[in-house]
Parts: structure tokens; C-alpha cells; sequence
């Protein structure tokens, strides 16, 4: 065969491989953009494959997203609440980090009606939150003016303990698999840290788990092997980082502001991502089925 048509398939068959990965970390959309402001975020499944975040149409409200994107107002939130971060327990019942009102909302599995389930006017604004295996919430509370943040534990009789102050722009925290660490990203300094959680939920052995010379952090998820899925700000893409630091992948998404992450789809391998500056949904293949999907299944 001529060296030049071997130079030629070689290419061809290079530029095949190079289009298929390509596809393969590619988002696709799930809701009409815009269809949620851009304040959207908080994306949580419930147990039954039902899709929510905040701010469907206008601020304060919660939308539910069907399994064809099809969105509609679930709640809308106390006057003068706008939620943030949302979660499910074990039991089904919904947990909203307000930040404007500083409070905990809930919502029981099978009402609409949002409740007032712990409040705290120390915080600066609670932003995501974190629900571990054993029930337990942690906040993350960043004052933005200062490019300052805390953490908090919301205890079984519901009080809402500070557990670090100091930090950096804490926006993003997520519990490890099996409830042993506390993950949690300061967006300004672009480091994440890992927490030991001792038996009575209280947070020790601060150490450094990765962090990044570029562009911004939001919300995060672990799968069910423990790797961490991260939302990089402004990059527009997500990055997946194994418990041991390992970099595994970095998913391209069209828009550049993803807000927050979250499993659902078939076995609970499909990311949800929130994003900002389309004010929608994208979605692409988790590696893994999502850790808390798995639990509340």
C-alpha cells in the first residue's frame, strides 16, 4: 500500500477515535432554557425519578421536572425565603437551604406545604447543604463580601451548631458514601477540603483534597464508588475527581455556569446539571450511579 494512503487512513481513523470520545463527554440539553431563572440550582431527584430546583420561572418558587423536561411549579416558598441547595431523606422528605430567610424549610413526602424546620439568624446564607447516611444536614454558609465562609451541622433536635468558621468562599459540600468525610469547596480560592466526621457528626482532620489554578466551584456529588463530581463555574464543564485525587474525567457542557449537581435517570446514572446563564438543565452519563440516589432507593 502506498505510504501516503497509510498516512491518510491512519488519519481518518484517528479523527473517528478523536470524534467518539468527543461525543461521549458532550451534555445534552433536558428543560427549554430559560424555562427556570437564573437562579436556578438546588437539583435533587426524589425517589421516584421526579426532578426539582429552585426558581422555576420567578424567584422563591420550586420547580418539579418530569421525566421528558417538562417543568411546572411544585411550591412556592414563604415570603421573603428563596432557596438554594435541596435534598431528600431517607423517609422522602425534601430539605431547603433558604438563604435569604436563613432557614432550613422542609417539605414531608406527600405535601407541598414548606415549613419552617430550623432557623439560624447567625448564618450568612445558608447555600448548599448535605444530608449524611445517618440523617445528619451540613451547611455551607459563605459571606461573599468577604470572600469568607462557615460550616454548620443541623443536629437531630434540630439545631443548627457551627462546626468551622475561617474559611474561604465555602459554596459546594457533599458527604462521602459511607458518612466518613465531608467534602467542601471555597469558590474564590478554588481549594476543596476534606473533613473526618467523628461518630456524634462533629467534623475534624482538616485536609486539602485538591484544588485548581482556574476558574470558579459550585455545587458537588458524590457517585456510589465515592468519586466526587464537581461543578466548575465559568468553565463550563464538570470535573470528576476519585477519593483518592485522582482527576478521572472533565465532562464539557454547553453552557459555562453550572450551578449544582445531581443523579438520577435509570439506575441513578445520569447527571442533572443546573445551569446559570441558560437558566436549564443538561444532563450527560455519570461513571457511576449516584451515591444518595442509591440511598433513598
Amino acid at each position: 500500500m502506498n505510504y501516503s494512503i497509510k498516512i491518510l487512513i491512519g488519519f481518518l481513523f484517528l479523527s473517528i477515535v478523536f470524534s467518539c470520545k468527543a461525543q461521549k463527554i458532550q451534555s445534552n440539553d433536558f428543560t427549554a432554557e430559560f424555562s427556570f431563572t437564573k437562579g436556578i440550582e438546588g437539583p435533587a431527584v426524589d425517589a421516584i425519578g421526579n426532578l426539582y430546583a429552585v426558581n422555576f420561572q420567578v424567584e422563591g418558587t420550586i420547580g418539579v421536572v418530569d421525566e421528558k423536561g417538562n417543568g411546572s411549579i411544585f411550591a412556592t416558598l414563604p415570603e421573603g425565603s428563596i432557596g438554594n441547595g435541596i435534598r431528600f431523606d431517607t423517609n422522602g422528605d425534601m430539605y431547603i437551604a433558604d438563604y435569604k430567610g436563613h432557614n432550613v424549610l422542609s417539605v414531608k413526602k406527600g405535601s407541598k406545604e414548606v415549613l419552617v424546620w430550623a432557623h439560624n439568624s447567625e448564618m450568612n446564607q445558608p447555600n448548599d447543604l448535605a444530608i449524611a447516611p445517618n440523617g445528619i444536614i451540613y451547611l455551607s454558609d459563605p459571606n461573599w463580601a468577604d470572600s469568607t465562609g462557615k460550616i454548620w451541622m443541623v443536629n437531630k433536635t434540630k439545631e443548627i451548631v457551627l462546626l468551622a468558621e475561617n474559611l474561604g468562599t465555602v459554596n459546594g459540600i457533599e458527604v462521602s458514601p459511607n458518612g466518613t468525610k465531608l467534602y467542601i469547596n471555597e469558590s474564590i480560592q478554588r481549594n476543596i477540603w476534606e473533613y473526618d466526621i467523628k461518630p456524634d457528626g462533629t467534623i475534624t482532620n482538616k485536609q486539602k483534597f485538591i484544588s485548581f489554578t482556574d476558574f470558579g466551584m459550585d455545587g458537588m456529588r458524590c457517585d456510589d464508588k465515592g468519586n466526587l463530581y464537581i461543578t466548575r463555574y465559568d468553565k463550563g464543564t464538570v470535573v470528576i475527581v476519585s477519593a483518592a485525587k485522582k482527576i478521572l474525567k472533565e465532562v464539557q457542557l454547553k453552557g459555562k455556569k453550572p450551578s449544582n449537581i445531581t443523579f438520577g435517570g435509570p439506575e441513578g446514572k445520569t447527571c442533572f446539571v443546573t445551569m446559570a446563564d441558560r437558566g436549564c438543565f443538561e444532563t450527560f452519563e455519570a461513571l457511576n450511579s449516584g451515591a444518595f440516589y442509591k440511598r433513598i432507593h
